[in-house]
């Protein structure tokens, strides 16, 4: 449930419990398996993958709409996913590249892309990938590379920026991004406990967060949305629990914690908004998604 603290512009009231719980564990169409990344399109559908590598569709109460596979999964699953232009874009891990599908599972092998490479335009690990205002897509990679690169629609490389370490710029796992209104690039930096900002040059703005089980501080911070009202909500893995900061990087709600009860949560991976204000939690360990209003 929401929690209160000094400051705190919520309430601990009835809105802020889970208001919706839906999964099982298994691998029949439906269930999951250690759920690991999850979008929502235009119509509130909500897109799962899990670490079986099965893409799933379900609606905004949980019914299975329809399902498939990654092409390949041996050596790894996707831990990433973007609705983009009406299409699904899957940060395909293990295998250094991006996967676009339509969104009823029909692949769309001539705009996928990524090669396995140390050069620019090269992908590594993959973890997500987003799109400006102008076109340019973004895609964040961890492991030996740890760094942000711009593309053009096409797949043509533009920029890169970001390196292996801790300075501000520098990453360790950059698992998740946003663009917001302003076309700055947001990063869960989720090995540094952070979030960074950039702007769509790879220029550092700033930065905030810091390890901790406190208010205001993050545990592997895996994915963000924004609110209706731009405040920034955090799905934090490490500490099995979701925050929401204004953009200045000020705690002012915080929920979950480790546990299996409705409103509890186990190592968390994703949290997405829907048109009517809703927040969807990927509730990882405990196989299911939860529904809350905050």
């Amino acid at each position: 449930m929401l929690v209160p603290f000094a400051g705190c512009v919520g309430r601990a009231d009835g809105k802020s419990r889970a208001e919706k719980v839906w999964g099982e564990r298994g691998v029949a169409p439906g269930r999951l398996q250690k759920p690991r990344a999850m979008c929502i399109d235009d119509d509130d559908l909500l897109y799962l993958v899990d670490i079986t590598a099965r893409i799933q569709v379900f609606d905004r109460d949980g019914e299975f709409l329809r399902g498939w596979r990654t092409p390949e999964s041996k050596n790894g699953r996707p831990t990433g996913m973007s609705i983009i232009d009406g299409k699904l874009f899957v940060a395909d891990t293990h295998y250094f590249r991006v996967l676009v599908y339509t969104l009823d599972g029909q692949p769309l092998d001539n705009e996928s892309f990524g090669e396995q490479g140390q050069q620019p335009g090269n992908l590594g690990w993959t973890t997500d990938v987003v799109q400006d205002s102008n076109g340019y897509l973004y895609v964040s990679e961890y492991g030996q590379h740890d760094r942000i690169q711009k593309f053009a629609r096409d797949g043509t490389f533009i920029l890169q920026w970001g390196t292996h370490g801790t300075a501000p710029g520098q990453f360790l796992r950059p698992q998740n991004m946003h663009v917001d209104k302003l076309d700055r690039i947001w990063v869960c930096d989720a090995g540094n406990h952070r979030l960074q900002v950039f702007d769509t040059e790879g220029q550092f703005l700033f930065e905030w967060g810091g390890e901790g089980i406190e208010l205001g501080k993050l545990s592997y911070p895996y994915c963000m949305c924004f609110d209706r009202q731009e405040n920034v909500v955090v799905c934090e893995y490490g500490n099995s629990r979701v925050q929401k900061f204004d953009q200045q990087g000020n705690s002012l709600a915080i929920w979950g914690g480790q546990g299996r009860q409705p409103g509890q949560l186990h190592n968390p991976w994703a949290i997405v908004q829907d048109s009517r204000g809703k927040t969807f939690v990927l509730d990882s360990y405990n196989h299911r998604v939860q529904r809350f209003q905050i």
